[in-house]
């Protein structure tokens, strides 16, 4: 539990690749620290979406209280704005009732926005911008090219960091320009939040990200994900929506919609999440925070375990049982 108004509140975070067995290591933290997790996954955030994102399981859940995650539906728009300010006041409620807020997951931006405190855009959406934009990346193999060197041009601080592919960052980014005329890059200040911080990351050798991806992968079908995807668009949801462009719901959907076979749906599934996993990858050798960072076979939970009771010990915070 936490105690002290004065000392700064403690947040952990665990972050790393695809398939590093990020869930289940935060579990067993989380339940030896008295604490809860908030994800910061961007496809978990989905409902009906449990397979295909990997989502903690229902057990998972009843283990330790998971927040953000199975939350919104497919076609809701999450910004980044949106997801800081839902983190930020998750944590704030794990605070309040003396627990210890571990936040979890994969994608980089909604890690790196909670705790560096970016001063992101209020800008609201341009569905219309948007839907040209998005109709435009779809007209031509040359098109989604030609929109990254348009947002080089306008603003190289955003492109530096923003993925080529990531068309749905590369759109925001532009969306911003057209309606501030300024640029994403220079709308967006860091004011830290007031909270004492331990970053850990767990990291594998590539190929075994693949390997251990792959069979994810092969168990995902077998759980039912083609029934999941064929769901969703039985549902009326667009194939197109930023929700269905995740890691194997495309590639279901070309298969479901388009007769594309289903060997060559999981091949294309895997490789595309191999691609995935080299960007993560990418992200977090470029990243300027201070991550411990633990081989995920090596490493026991026990040892994770101490290592954040030594910090929060260090904190001017008292840890133990809340019993």
């Amino acid at each position: 539990m936490i105690a002290g108004d004065s000392a700064k509140k403690p947040l952990i975070t665990l972050v790393g690749a695809t398939a590093t067995g990020k869930t289940g290591v935060a579990i067993q933290l989380a339940e030896a620290l008295d604490g809860e997790i908030v994800g910061a996954d961007s496809r978990q955030v989905y409902r009906q979406m449990a397979i295909g994102t990997a989502q903690p399981t229902a057990a998972q859940r009843a283990r330790v209280p998971h927040h953000l995650i199975d939350f919104i539906t497919p076609d809701d728009n999450l910004t980044l704005a949106r997801y800081q300010s839902l983190a930020y006041a998750q944590i704030d409620d794990i605070h309040r009732r003396g627990k210890i807020p571990l936040l979890v997951g994969g994608t980089g931006q909604y890690v790196t926005a909670v705790i560096d405190g970016w001063s992101i855009p209020q800008v609201a959406p341009n569905a219309i911008f948007r839907a040209q934009l998005e109709a435009f990346a779809r007209s031509s193999p040359a098109a989604r090219d030609i929109l990254f060197r348009r947002l080089q041009t306008l603003d190289a601080a955003s492109a530096q960091i923003i993925h080529p592919n990531n068309l749905r960052r590369v759109i925001r980014a532009l969306e911003v320009y057209e309606e501030t005329g300024s640029r994403f890059s220079d709308l967006r200040r860091k004011k830290p939040p007031p909270y004492a911080i331990l970053e850990l990351g767990l990291t594998l050798e590539r190929h075994t990200l693949y390997q251990r991806a792959d069979a994810r992968v092969d168990a995902m079908v077998e759980a039912g994900f083609v029934e999941e995807v064929a769901g969703l668009l039985v549902a009326g949801y667009d194939r197109h929506l930023p929700a269905m462009s995740g890691l194997g719901y495309s590639q279901m959907a070309a298969h479901l919609l388009d007769g594309l076979p289903l060997h060559g749906a999981v091949q294309d599934t895997k490789s595309a999440t191999h691609d995935f996993i080299r960007r993560q990858l990418t992200w977090y050798r470029k990243y300027s925070g201070d991550v411990r960072w633990y081989n995920a076979l090596a490493v026991k939970p026990q040892a994770l375990i101490q290592v954040c009771a030594d910090w929060l010990s260090e904190q001017n915070t008292v840890w133990g049982s809340s019993g």
